[in-house]
């Protein structure tokens, strides 16, 4: 029992380690041929959003709040992706050789 603890513990920390590791990296979406370039951070927070001088035309606010939306989106997917990379590499790492969890989205 006192193993079992053991080892969940150490899941513990290593997820632990695994989070502050997301949290330094970084990824960085273009949209509208490099108008907006959202940058979001692995645990999947916005972290930068530069907007190119010339996407901002007073009269087409429409154009520069979609653009900042799909940068955002595009930026937070791949901060998912990144993220379930590094989850399913710790998940694994814990797993006896040949077990696969790819069956359950992991």
């Amino acid at each position: 029992m006192a193993d079992m603890f053991g080892k969940i513990s150490e899941m513990q920390q290593q997820m632990q380690q695994t989070q502050a590791e997301l949290a330094k990296q970084s990824v960085t979406a273009e949209v509208g041929g490099g108008l907006v370039t959202v940058t979001a951070n692995g645990v999947q927070r916005v972290t930068s959003i530069k907007i190119d001088p010339t996407a901002i035309v007073p009269d087409d606010a429409d154009m520069l709040e979609d653009l900042i939306v799909a940068g955002v989106n595009k930026a937070l997917e791949d901060a998912a992706g990144l993220a379930q990379s590094a989850m399913q590499k710790q998940a694994g790492s814990m797993l006896p050789p040949g077990m696969d969890l790819s069956k359950f989205g992991l």
